[in-house]
């Protein structure tokens, strides 16, 4: 009886915990996918005033302005995915300090009614 209480608590543990890998995979990887795409523009902006031998606003502006646009998306999404995974964690714990105590309570009750019917 106690072994098939334990593998329900189990079963509800492993079906609170899916999805959260991935929601903590795009939380630590979105930043640096963000930081690459701010590597990038600001390697056009070096390309573009190479090739025209100028250092001019018009050249550096548009990338530039890409690079900080991929560093803005990275954190957009990297931002909320790691509030969400906090938020789910703590709730998954919560719900599952519940599921466990009414597995003891569960146990202890049918305990007591099987001494009962002794």
């Amino acid at each position: 009886m106690a072994q098939s209480i334990e593998r329900a608590v189990g079963t509800v543990h492993s079906r609170t915990q899916e999805g959260l890998a991935v929601l903590a995979t795009v939380g630590s990887t979105a930043p640096f996918v963000g930081l690459f795409g701010t590597v990038w523009g600001i390697y056009n902006a070096l390309v573009r005033i190479g090739a025209s031998g100028q250092a001019s606003i018009d050249k550096v502006a548009g990338p530039v302005g890409e690079a900080l646009i991929m560093t803005a998306l990275g954190l957009a999404v990297a931002v909320p995915a790691v509030l969400g995974y906090n938020w789910l964690v703590r709730r998954n714990k919560v719900a599952m300090d519940t599921v466990r105590a009414f597995g003891s309570d569960l146990h202890t009750v049918l305990l007591a009614s099987g001494t009962r019917e002794s």
